[in-house]
């Protein structure tokens, strides 16, 4: 990932920044079933700030637990980029977690085991706990909607393996019967909680991070919902589906 700091760009801008990268993805649909910026479909704002009482943004204040952008889709972005335009006094930063360093520190065994598993990567809930818009709740993983990917996928670019998890809810490893599932994964998921895999930036007004989607997971701290918080974000399609 990458921290430019001192920014100043308009919604335009940080459109056009981002298309040096790529094709850019449609922003999802918020919770209301509107955009989030009229004319402009690539950027979703991460907010919790009322207008007009209406929610500038979505995902709110609330702890994101550890993810990857879009995954429940066959196509996942390959990057991610936010801009903070307003930040709390304190709380809400953003973690990162490197998935290399999560793969190499499995031990040997359980890399065999995992090896040519497929997980599936859930769509009914967002990062923040939320439903997604047309999608019926449900948390039965193998009736939820979502896609399914390799658990320990290659990079495209750096020919490095890595483990790609997606989000912990609602997940599901592919013929397995639900509890050795679960029991799989909440060993796998033991190691993304390691302090020494993880880098947290503290934001700051002007702040642009850009994050490859691919071989990281991020999650936020919470903060206080009186602060406010208003960052948008864009999206980098994926040039290649995530694959063993």
């Amino acid at each position: 990932m990458l921290l430019f700091r001192g920014q100043q760009l308009t919604d335009a801008e940080l459109i056009a920044f981002s298309r040096r990268f790529g094709e850019l993805d449609l922003a999802p649909v918020q919770e209301t079933g509107r955009r989030f910026v009229a004319g402009m479909p690539e950027i979703y704002i991460v907010s919790n700030v009322f207008k007009d009482g209406e929610l500038l943004g979505s995902l709110g204040y609330g702890e994101s637990v550890w993810h990857t952008d879009m995954s429940y889709l066959p196509d996942p972005p390959m990057a991610s980029m936010l801009y903070a335009l307003e930040v709390p006094p304190a709380g809400g930063n953003t973690g990162f977690v490197n998935m290399y360093a999560v793969y190499e520190a499995l031990p040997a065994d359980l890399k065999r085991r995992i090896g040519g598993l497929r997980i599936k990567h859930d769509g009914t809930y967002n990062s923040g706990g939320y439903v997604r818009q047309g999608v019926a709740p449900s948390d039965d993983p193998r009736k939820s909607p979502g896609a399914f990917h390799p658990l320990v996928c290659t990079h495209p670019e750096t020919g490095r393996q890595m483990l790609y998890l997606g989000r912990r809810r609602n997940a599901y490893i592919e013929h397995f019967d639900l509890m050795e599932s679960e029991a799989l994964l909440d060993t796998l998921w033991s190691y993304t909680d390691r302090a020494e895999f993880a880098w947290h930036t503290v934001w700051r007004v002007g702040d642009l991070v850009l994050w490859d989607n691919r071989c990281t997971m991020h999650r936020r701290d919470p903060f206080d919902p009186t602060a406010r918080r208003v960052m948008p974000r864009t999206q980098i399609k994926g040039q290649a589906r995530p694959s063993a």
